[in-house]
């Protein structure tokens, strides 16, 4: 919470470092040394311990540049899709799932941007998507689909290279 002067106190919700380089992509010790380095701005608590607000984690995945592949490999597991040809991928987490029926209604945040796509309650079903999960909306002309990266319970790899 942020007090202000004029006695108005303001709730905000802080993430963890690991919490967010988690929602970022990217590894925990990288997180760190960017705020170390003063490229992102953080919250301290009285024990110490630095806190990004969402604010922040969208502002540094708006910065993020996107991926320059047409196609993605990835791990099969149990006969799944294995390689995608689609252009236009938007990594974000899950805002609100609603379903009603048949059709269901996803809403994603991806960085500062919010995204709703309305698809089959089936394929919610399917997907098991929840609240708060990370997930991938595919945009391919005027279709948007929506899609679960295989293992993507597990905490993200770290990554040898570093994304501008």
């Amino acid at each position: 919470m942020i007090r202000v002067d004029s006695g108005v106190t303001i709730a905000m919700a802080l993430l963890t470092v690991r919490a967010a380089a988690e929602r970022m992509g990217i590894g925990y010790s990288t997180l760190k040394q960017w705020i170390f380095q003063g490229k992102v701005r953080t919250t301290t608590t009285a024990g110490g311990h630095h806190r990004l607000s969402e604010a922040e984690v969208d502002r540094m995945l708006a910065r993020q540049a996107p991926d320059q592949r047409t196609t993605r490999k990835v791990k099969a597991a149990n006969g799944q899709i294995a390689v995608l040809s689609c252009r236009n991928r938007l990594h974000g987490y899950v805002e609100e799932v609603r379903v009603d029926g048949l059709l269901g209604q996803v809403r994603m945040r991806i960085g500062d941007q919010r995204l709703t796509a309305v698809i089959t309650a089936d394929a919610l079903a399917e997907l098991k998507l929840n609240r708060g999960d990370d997930a991938v909306a595919l945009i391919k002309s005027t279709e948007v689909m929506i899609a679960r990266e295989v293992g993507a319970s597990a905490p993200p790899a770290k990554r040898r290279t570093r994304r501008r």
